[in-house]
């Protein structure tokens, strides 16, 4: 499906809003970031329903361009999480490596003699049955260090508000989730298809089979108006490319950043955006967010 024809996946993603919003008697709104991809989604979803809604969780993650430019997008509801970033590191830890793996180590420092300590040891009876899945032996320094360590950030700022938003408002969402963007969102989308209509948050991913280079190319052939953080999109042997950010997400979100070619997003937010990089690094006890300990003690340069 990955390999489908643009056009052809414009098509079976409207066919999935169309059962989504069916099934829901209309009632469904458009999970809106700022970001790119949910840009391409609001578009998709208003060409066949002007009238339905967005919502921006305001996080206080995101670069100020993406806030500035939902502003200039009609019928969002903005959504206020209870904690901030720093609060939640304070509660909780910081998300470090992957969703996955902050997990793990959070579940592990609460019961040490649990499941999760399982995936840590190589020669459990776990890693021996499953040896294709995804062993969490190399983290056990992560694991065993002072730094707080957890994968509920994402759940606090994000998750909660938006489910609390459903109850209240009855709408169900409509959310630009790619199964490229990691793994467990490949499983996800494997497990449950572009519309989940029995889990226990039911959602739909209508664009779970795009790519990164199809979000791209349909903002350039349909002239799409995006957030000014990504700078210009290009084509370049048939390939497009943003000559700015690449990617948009939480601003201080360090998943994924141990995997990245320099210059990593936190080197780029140092010559793009100063201050956050400042307010980042700055250490704890001097009110900032401490990451540059943190980033360091997993390798990754910050400047």
């Amino acid at each position: 499906m990955q390999a489908w024809d643009l056009n052809y996946k414009v098509q079976v993603t409207q066919g999935r809003i169309m059962e989504w919003y069916m099934k829901n008697n209309g009632n469904v709104y458009v999970s809106f970031s700022g970001g790119k991809d949910s840009t391409v989604l609001l578009d998709i979803v208003r060409r066949i329903y002007p009238d339905v809604p967005a919502a921006f969780i305001d996080t206080g993650l995101e670069y100020p361009e993406l806030r500035e430019f939902v502003k200039t997008i009609p019928n969002v509801f903005w959504i206020k999480p209870k904690m901030n970033f720093r609060e939640v590191i304070k509660a909780y830890g910081y998300p470090l490596i992957s969703k996955e793996v902050s997990q793990k180590i959070y579940d592990y420092r609460l019961k040490p003699t649990g499941y999760a300590a399982q995936r840590f040891d190589p020669d459990s009876e776990y890693n021996k049955k499953y040896k294709n899945h995804y062993t969490l032996a190399q983290y056990r320094y992560l694991r065993d260090s002072d730094i707080p360590i957890s994968h509920r950030c994402c759940i606090v700022m994000k998750k909660q508000p938006a489910k609390n938003f459903e109850k209240q408002t009855g709408l169900r969402p409509i959310v630009g989730n790619m199964a490229c963007e990691s793994r467990l969102r490949k499983i996800e989308w494997l497990k449950n298809g572009c519309n989940a209509f029995d889990t226990e948050r039911p959602v739909s991913s209508p664009m779970s089979f795009w790519t990164e280079q199809d979000v791209l190319r349909y903002i350039a052939e349909h002239n799409l108006d995006y957030a000014p953080v990504y700078g210009e999109i290009k084509s370049e042997n048939g390939r497009y490319y943003t000559t700015k950010c690449e990617r948009t997400g939480c601003v201080f979100c360090a998943f994924g950043c141990h995997l990245e070619k320099e210059p990593n997003r936190f080197q780029k937010l140092k010559e793009t955006h100063p201050k956050l990089w400042n307010y980042c690094m700055r250490p704890w006890e001097e009110g900032g967010l401490g990451m540059r300990r943190v980033l360091e003690f997993i390798g990754v340069k910050v400047e």
